[in-house]
């Protein structure tokens, strides 16, 4: 496919792959390919971020490449052309035919194993439907992650908040929510503080006072949770990163789990006890933060 036919076809789930700092051509998911000797393939050895897209408009693009950056310093990855990303993410983003929810990803690699040449590519895919999560709530169960919090600085080479390609944990914990019938995890750690759900951040709401854990925890700083700080900041509201205790997180008035995809999620049940659900607050918060409405 030539770049005239990608700028005039909509086509659907699609891959645009990042080369030499410029966004080479859309093609659909199913014709991408990648070498078998990408360390993203055969160690996990990158980083990614994932970018919700409601009604065509990006959700907060500037954090995510801004957090791209970062993880790929964790790893001592070369800087990533941010712009060459944000080019084919947008370019990707007007070769998908619309949607009222997409997610682009943009991944990067370090490439083939003694390359020493980076891979990036962005995947345009179609977002499921959250809108029962945003509006009912989510089931949750409290997994320990077998580390202490203060891992991030005792142990840093274990890359605590960074985002890795290495997702097989994550994936991991959330079969284990689903065997004990719920639809997600909030992790704490072994001496029993608060710190993030496999692909979300945790707001613990009592009374007016609003926290989420501390990124300094080795948790992934949340583009969805920042967002939503502003507009609660906005609001009028007490906010702060802070460290949480198994015990705060049982008696909040409210928990909500952000995330890129879902965006704001209550919690209506905590390890099978009931929570309740401020629908319309919740609904306030999408609305004023990312200008979403009623499903």
């Amino acid at each position: 496919m030539n770049d005239d036919t990608t700028s005039t076809t909509t086509l659907g789930d699609l891959v645009v792959y990042v080369e030499g700092g410029v966004a080479d051509v859309a093609v659909p998911l199913g014709q991408a390919s990648l070498n078998v000797a990408d360390l993203a393939v055969t160690r996990g050895d990158g980083v990614f971020e994932s970018i919700g897209v409601i009604d065509g408009r990006f959700i907060e693009l500037d954090r995510h490449l801004a957090r791209l950056a970062h993880s790929a310093a964790m790893l001592d990855l070369p800087v990533p052309d941010l712009a060459a990303f944000e080019a084919a993410a947008r370019r990707g983003l007007a070769a998908h035919r619309p949607e009222p929810e997409l997610l682009v990803k943009l991944l990067y690699s370090r490439g083939i194993e003694g390359a020493d040449e980076a891979s990036g590519w962005i995947q345009v895919l179609t977002g499921p439907d959250h809108s029962g999560h945003r509006r009912d709530g989510i089931r949750a169960v409290t997994l320990d992650r077998g580390y202490r919090h203060d891992i991030a600085q005792t142990s840093p080479w274990l890359l605590q908040g960074a985002k890795t390609l290495s997702y097989a944990l994550n994936k991991a914990a959330l079969r284990e929510a689903e065997r004990r019938g719920a639809d997600d995890v909030i992790f704490v750690s072994t001496d029993d503080i608060v710190l993030e759900g496999p692909t979300s951040n945790v707001l613990v709401r009592h009374g007016d006072r609003f926290r989420t854990p501390r990124t300094d925890l080795g948790i992934l700083a949340g583009t969805t949770q920042a967002a939503v700080f502003d507009t609660l900041d906005a609001m009028g509201f007490d906010t702060a990163e802070a460290v949480i205790s198994s015990a705060e997180l049982a008696s909040a008035d409210a928990i909500w789990l952000l995330s890129s995809g879902r965006l704001i999620a209550p919690v209506r049940e905590l390890d099978g006890a009931p929570l309740a659900v401020d629908a319309e607050f919740t609904a306030t918060l999408l609305q004023k933060t990312f200008g979403l409405g009623p499903a």
